[in-house]
């Protein structure tokens, strides 16, 4: 479902006004945060997608890892997750629990556990999470919480849906294909734990809406703008040059279309580079906004726990005429 259609549905819901529900429907953050006392807060979220490779023990892992990605962009601890799938009763039995050992695999690697879900036959294979975990009530990370001024961190390099998108064309090379897939199933728990030691505005992170989308919900929650540094900006290995070819999924000319106007593109960025930040990413990384006094430390600190791409990729500014400006540098 695009954003311009969710945003629609979403719309036409009863707003909550519990005073316990920390984080609702109003900021199209991540996930649900929900109070239950001056300590503890509860953290809920679901994700699940159809097959972007062929190996099932792959897909689980990247699916889970997706799915667990929407507690660490809160700030959170993931502590149990339930299983959702959907499979044809045409594919072998041991197909689906290559699936499921993957999930399980990488639930276990966050240090939650499987407890249980659902399954429904269905025409193709669909995998998720159904994921629970906590938070401190005062140390909740939204997408609405950044300041003007703030650096904005990006923790995996984009790219993801091109090449997937390739994958399936059979125009990718092995190694382009490891680097992606390597990509996407690793978690987001060592830039979470990072962002946590060293204290951060704001956090969301980049999925199926894509670098632009997620980054324009954080202006337009947090009542700012935001500018981009294009040649900032982390990329996998092999996007560019699919970008370039016209490679370029269903998903990324939604994304669009959907800010349309909203985005300002100076003439030195490419229409590739312009491209790559529409992909819908798959289990992408966290968009972290922090201090100016703590960017440089966060992104060392990010670099020491293994998050080797993390890059500072623009600023948040006032409230200008676009809510998204690219440029080229600094």
């Amino acid at each position: 479902m695009g954003p311009e259609v969710l945003s629609q549905v979403l719309r036409h819901l009863p707003k909550n006004t519990n005073p316990n529900l920390l984080v609702g429907l109003d900021t199209s953050d991540d996930a649900a945060v929900y109070r239950l006392n001056d300590e503890l807060a509860t953290i809920q979220t679901v994700d699940f997608f159809t097959p972007m490779v062929d190996d099932p023990y792959l897909f689980g892992q990247i699916a889970a890892a997706n799915a667990l990605s929407d507690v660490y962009a809160m700030g959170g601890t993931p502590l149990l997750a339930l299983n959702i799938v959907c499979f044809p009763s045409c594919l072998s039995s041991d197909i689906l629990g290559e699936i499921l050992r993957g999930g399980a695999d990488k639930v276990t690697e966050a240090g939650a556990i499987i407890a249980g879900g659902h399954s429904v036959q269905d025409d193709e294979p669909k995998y998720g999470l159904a994921v629970t975990g906590v938070v401190h009530p005062d140390r909740v990370y939204s997408n609405a919480t950044a300041g003007a001024g703030d650096l904005l961190i990006l923790t995996k390099p984009l790219g993801t849906g091109i090449i997937n998108t390739g994958i399936k064309a059979a125009m990718v090379k092995p190694e382009v294909m490891h680097r992606a897939v390597a990509t996407m199933a690793s978690l987001n728990k060592e830039a979470a734990m990072a962002m946590l030691d060293v204290g951060a505005s704001a956090c969301t992170d980049i999925t199926g809406f894509g670098f632009l989308g997620h980054a324009a919900e954080m202006a337009r929650a947090s009542g700012l703008s935001i500018k981009i540094y294009a040649g900032e900006v982390p990329v996998l290995p092999g996007a560019r040059e699919l970008a370039r070819m016209g490679i370029i999924p269903a998903g990324a000319y939604n994304n669009r279309n959907h800010l349309g106007d909203q985005v300002k593109i100076q003439e030195v960025v490419t229409r590739e580079e312009t491209d790559i930040f529409f992909d819908p990413q798959t289990s992408g990384g966290l968009l972290i906004a922090s201090h100016p006094a703590r960017a440089e430390k966060l992104i060392r600190e990010l670099h020491q726990r293994g998050v080797a791409d993390a890059r500072i990729v623009g600023e948040l500014t006032p409230p200008d005429q676009a809510l998204i400006t690219i440029q080229r540098g600094k």
